[in-house]
């Protein structure tokens, strides 16, 4: 868990995304995660997180259904949604909390 938080402490805004593989809409949302990721390049950080290999963090987080996105920003939990996204939808989210 040190580690969760060394990766969510940052200014820069981040996009985790819980997944998991046997699940069609968590693996729909990897191109989606692959471009806002290239659009808004070292600006923001996009992060995925396989439920599966990471039970104990996502059951510390309530995460009950996947994809589950959350965006940190300086340590805190400041959006997050259970479901699929588009890319404009995140990338718009993610700038909201760049200034």
């Amino acid at each position: 868990m040190s580690k969760f938080g060394e990766l969510i402490a940052g200014k820069v805004p981040v996009l985790l995304d819980f997944y998991a593989d046997w699940n069609e809409s968590s693996t729909s949302m990897h191109p989606v995660l692959r471009d806002v990721a290239a659009s808004l390049g070292d600006k923001a950080r996009v992060v995925k997180i396989d439920i599966d290999k990471n039970q104990e963090l996502a059951d510390a987080l309530r995460v009950k259904g996947s994809p589950t996105l959350m965006i940190y920003k300086n340590g805190e939990m400041v959006w997050r949604q259970t479901g699929e996204q588009d890319a404009d939808t995140l990338i718009g989210l993610l700038q909201e909390y760049l200034k």
